[in-house]
């Protein structure tokens, strides 16, 4: 026995689920624009915070780097001779790591010992960081974090070929 009263309830609730059965073009068209919009302002936030990464990971590497060769220098007197570019310079295998010093460098190109060459003027130690693309704004943060924010000045600046220098020793 069915009254009129539901079965006017049942064919609203019919006629209901039949309208409401998905979205609209127009609502993924706007959800789709959102999300867009995020990822366009949240992409260059992402691309600062991988170069400051691989900024940090090169001053580590320097200020690792520089402790082996002064520590080298006290221990003998005098710094090691000078190597090719990837290349531990002699006698400096016992205090570097191998894969450290060879690898290539985070912002790429490779380490590089410099000893008793002109950057600008005389250094008599640094290392340098040789075939690496040129990318002002990383220059920037290594040099903040290193140094005096200027990378024509300082203990880490541009030398020779615009190549990313930090001087260990004027």
């Amino acid at each position: 026995m069915s009254s009129p009263r539901l079965l006017r309830l049942n064919r609203r609730r019919h006629c209901r689920s039949d309208a409401v059965r998905g979205f609209t073009l127009v609502e993924i068209l706007v959800v789709v624009t959102i999300i867009s919009l995020l990822a366009m302002v949240a992409v260059p936030g992402v691309q600062i915070v991988q170069r400051r990464a691989k900024s940090s990971a090169i001053v580590n590497d320097f200020r690792v780097f520089a402790t082996a060769f002064e520590t080298y220098a006290h221990e003998r007197g005098s710094f090691p001779p000078e190597a090719d570019v990837g290349e531990i310079p002699p006698g400096m295998d016992t205090y570097l790591k191998s894969d450290a010093w060879k690898r290539v460098t985070p912002m790429g190109g490779r380490y590089n010992w410099e000893k008793d060459q002109l950057h600008g003027g005389p250094v008599k130690a640094a290392i340098a960081i040789t075939g690496a693309p040129y990318d002002a704004n990383q220059l920037l943060d290594i040099d903040k974090a290193i140094d005096d924010g200027n990378p024509l000045t300082g203990n880490f600046r541009l030398g020779v070929e615009m190549c990313p220098l930090f001087v260990i020793e004027k």
